[in-house]
């Protein structure tokens, strides 16, 4: 393999700012981590530190999509790894531990496509079935043939999986799915889960726009404030 690529400013500047989005907004604490594609055989994760925690001076780390993980790096950017390898349209992927999320899948369940925000997972939401955390490369490989073509997957007792064709949609992504979670909680509370309405494909595909600056906007409202916007 050829030397490792050298970020550029504003690729790691994106890494930081959907580090610091994800904690500010709750969809991660102590655990989690993001990613940016750098090319086909490249991606930059960012520091190993919580991610409300990372700061302008800490800058994210240069992983190979095949290969070990350089010292350093959290083992479940296994993850990363695999889901690259097989989705060459993705470009970007956050691993995150939301609260209504994590509790859904605790319960075993994924959020059923019931509005808007939900739309967006009208490709499926697989759900691993596996409590332990997450350490071998068998085990990321596996992960990454359930996700498929998906755009999240909730892991039970573990929290969440996006990707997406940018990171900055990858973030969006993972507070829609949160919001998802937390719709599907509220049936669940009310008695309403099995009987309360649901999006068909149809009504879920024409529904999940990116018109209107639909990402961008969501984009803007979770990085508002940030030191390096």
């Amino acid at each position: 393999m050829s030397s490792f690529p050298e970020p550029t400013p504003t690729q790691e500047i994106t890494v930081r700012k959907a580090a610091r989005a994800i904690g500010r907004a709750r969809l991660a604490h102590a655990y989690g981590h993001c990613s940016q594609r750098l090319d086909a055989d490249y991606f930059l994760v960012c520091a190993p530190e919580p991610m409300a925690l990372v700061t302008p001076e800490m800058d994210g780390v240069v992983v190979p999509v095949s290969g070990p993980l350089p010292e350093g790096v959290l083992g479940e950017v296994r993850i990363h790894q695999q889901i690259y390898q097989r989705r060459p349209d993705v470009s970007g992927i956050t691993r995150t531990m939301p609260p209504n999320s994590m509790a859904l899948a605790a319960l075993g369940k994924s959020p059923r496509i019931r509005h808007g925000f939900g739309s967006y997972f009208h490709a499926g939401f697989p759900f691993w079935d596996d409590p332990q955390l997450l350490r071998s490369d068998e085990q990321a490989e596996q992960l990454a043939e359930m996700f498929g073509d998906a755009s999240a997957l909730l892991m039970r007792g573990n929290g969440l999986v996006t990707a997406s064709d940018s990171l900055e949609k990858a973030v969006v992504l993972a507070w829609y799915a949160e919001d998802a979670a937390r719709i599907e909680l509220e049936a669940l509370k009310c008695g309403l889960a099995d009987s309360a309405p649901t999006l068909s494909q149809d009504e879920a595909r024409q529904r999940a726009t990116d018109k209107g600056r639909i990402f961008e906007r969501m984009w803007d409202y979770l990085t508002h404030g940030d030191p390096e916007t």
